[in-house]
């Protein structure tokens, strides 16, 4: 983060707050580095990958009066409003990837939406996603979802790949076994 120069002295304040207090400035913009990124900057002193995030200020208008107790409610049929600052980055951390592009990884954390749209049917769209993480704990499911998308049955050319497998797998036991045995 890249803060606005102090226009105010902290001198004064650290006689009221105590000595290992930490003041808090405020952000301009924040620079952020994207290793893989295409994106080509305009601004000369930035190192390539690097992107400026400036800080976004938005002003809104909210009535309140709905919320304000009898008391102190306006004794016309105005409304209380309340004008709102806020200031923030514009940024929301994410990585977000395929079910098909994260089969075979492991990943440290993940955050799933099991709310499928309705023609989905593949068991994998699921499954996958659900096994990328080594821990309970490190799965989040991002919203309420039908049960029912945890029982899809595998299709007829799944099954028929999975006896494959199977089949495969015990081939490879035997001659495992029997080559083994002939040292």
């Amino acid at each position: 983060l890249v803060y606005q120069a102090d226009s105010v002295s902290t001198d004064v304040l650290s006689e009221i707050f105590p000595k290992n207090t930490q003041y808090i400035h405020r952000p301009l913009y924040a620079l952020i580095e994207i290793a893989k990124s295409k994106i080509e900057s305009n601004l000369e002193e930035l190192q390539p990958k690097l992107v400026s995030i400036p800080v976004i200020e938005q002003t809104f208008r909210v009535d309140i009066s709905d919320i304000l107790p009898k008391d102190k409610k306006p004794k016309s049929n105005r409304k209380a409003i309340l004008s709102i600052k806020r200031r923030a980055l514009p940024m929301v951390p994410a990585y977000c990837i395929t079910t098909h592009k994260s089969q075979g990884q492991t990943l440290n954390k993940v955050v799933i939406d099991l709310k499928l749209p309705n023609e989905t049917e593949d068991i994998a769209a699921v499954y996958v996603p659900l096994s990328r993480v080594k821990r309970l704990v490190d799965l989040i499911i991002l919203r309420q979802f039908d049960y029912k998308v945890l029982l899809i049955k595998p299709s007829k050319s799944q099954l028929t790949e999975m006896e494959r497998l199977d089949q495969l797998y015990l081939e490879t036991q035997k001659r495992f076994l029997s080559g083994f045995n002939n040292f």
